[in-house]
């Protein structure tokens, strides 16, 4: 259990996804430049928020909502929260009747070949749940290239990695210092390539390695 002082931003458990480092690059060193993704990101996430709650179908939108998790340690918003008419559920102040939360994270581009985003997802899931007391089974990706939902169940493999993700998160901030570059197909479109420089730092770091086996190293 952690304390409010020790709360970290949902949103750094995305980066630390993407990569230790650039991780450890904005939320330690305070670092940080934009590109064309993190701009239309940044962009698309802004729209969200600032659109008003509305309700449609039996279904409330609640766009911008405030999480946190003293169990994960954990703060930060919600895209959207739609609180679906239901026979269980929670209460809404001024609302009549209970209400199932669905939480829907929107992405700018298209889906990603590991499970970073399910696990932001679901991370927010877990916050919702300690914060109405209740269970979600699921929630959704909306993913602005295709411009579709992805459904995302929240199984107990998927919280389990998400709860493991956030310890080590923890454990990086715990530490207070930042990864040595690894290189990988990733790091062209990381908004940060040109502080990090993983292609110089990632070839002297090889070389250096070599040597070392060669013997020719002083």
């Amino acid at each position: 259990m952690y304390t409010e002082d020790e709360l970290i931003p949902v949103s750094a458990l995305q980066h630390w996804m993407y990569c230790p480092r650039q991780c450890a690059l904005i939320h330690i060193e305070q670092v940080w430049t934009e590109n064309v993704f993190t701009a239309e990101g940044r962009g698309l996430h802004e729209k969200v928020h600032d659109a008003e709650t509305e309700t449609r179908d039996r279904v409330r939108i609640v766009r911008g909502l405030r999480l946190h998790s003293l169990v994960l340690g954990l703060v930060g918003q919600a895209d959207v929260v739609e609180f679906v008419s239901a026979e269980m559920g929670t209460a809404l102040p001024g609302i009549e009747g209970l209400w199932r939360p669905f939480p829907v994270e929107y992405k700018r581009g298209k889906p990603k070949s590991d499970a970073s985003d399910e696990i932001q997802l679901c991370a927010q899931a877990m916050c919702l749940e300690e914060m109405l007391g209740l269970s979600i089974s699921e929630g959704a990706l909306f993913y602005g290239r295709p411009r579709r939902r992805k459904k995302v169940e929240f199984t107990e493999a998927l919280r389990q990695e998400t709860t493991h993700a956030a310890q080590q998160l923890h454990e990086l901030f715990r530490q207070g210092q930042t990864p040595r570059v690894a290189y990988s197909k990733k790091c062209p479109n990381c908004s940060l390539v040109k502080v990090c420089m993983p292609s110089i730092t990632g070839i002297t770091k090889d070389i250096r390695h070599y040597l070392s086996k060669a013997g020719m190293d002083e």
